[in-house]
């Protein structure tokens, strides 16, 4: 069998379910850390570089979405989806407000969730990189691209690598029309609703780093796109 290129950390409980997942996914030139509670998950991931997080959400002393924050506090670009018996469209919305790339509902076809990690796999080396020397001007605030940073009045934010890639988006279309379906292609890959929502929880976040200066604002406009509004 060809080496592994791609690392999966696997978080399910269920001992059955994990060892099938673990060796099929082996099977499937994938180098799988397998861990079965969310604890000992999130220890793992500090520890140790994934590509992409394959979470249960129902788990012992630490559930899926819980593990998803925490992993995200360390690495808001690695891709991950979710494994749950739950489809309420509350935890299904739940799972991507939290970032997920996909919600994968037991039972599941194996192949399915092989094409779906493939998929997004593809899709995160693919993934626009935040411009590596770019500054941006936003009225009482800069933008430093490259470094991650926002600095302001009230001294300097660190950004997530999605909140860098908007913002400068919203820098290059200033006082213009950003297109919604041009940013979440270049951002999240795909202009599905879910992904939809998850930006708009960005957008928030962006206003809130943004409003001590009143010539500010980041108007939506429906089924359009958001006007970077900067007197």
């Amino acid at each position: 069998m060809p080496k592994a290129e791609r690392k999966i950390l696997l978080a399910e409980d269920d001992l059955s379910l994990g060892e099938l997942l673990k060796n099929y996914l082996e099977m499937n030139d994938l180098e799988v850390d397998w861990y079965k509670n969310g604890i000992e998950a999130f220890k793992g991931f500090s520890k140790n570089k994934y590509d992409l997080c394959l979470l249960d959400v129902m788990m012992p002393e630490m559930n899926g979405f819980e593990l998803a924050n925490e992993i995200k506090q360390i690495n808001d670009n690695v891709p991950f989806l979710f494994l749950t018996a739950k489809s309420l469209r509350e935890d299904i919305l739940t799972g991507y407000k939290c970032g997920a790339d996909d919600y994968i509902l037991k039972p599941f076809d194996s192949e399915l969730l092989i094409f779906k990690i493939n998929a997004i796999l593809k899709r995160a080396s693919n993934a626009p990189q935040p411009p590596l020397s770019e500054e941006f001007k936003i009225g009482k605030y800069t933008l430093l691209a490259n470094l991650r940073l926002l600095k302001g009045p009230r001294g300097e934010q660190k950004l997530s690598p999605k909140e860098t890639d908007l913002l400068g988006l919203l820098c290059q279309y200033k006082n213009n029309v950003l297109p919604r379906d041009l940013a979440l292609k270049n951002i999240w890959g795909n202009d599905d609703y879910f992904n939809g929502r998850s930006m708009d929880v960005y957008i928030t976040k962006i206003r809130k780093y943004l409003k001590e200066d009143p010539s500010i604002e980041i108007i939506n406009l429906h089924g359009k796109g958001y006007r970077f509004n900067v007197s």
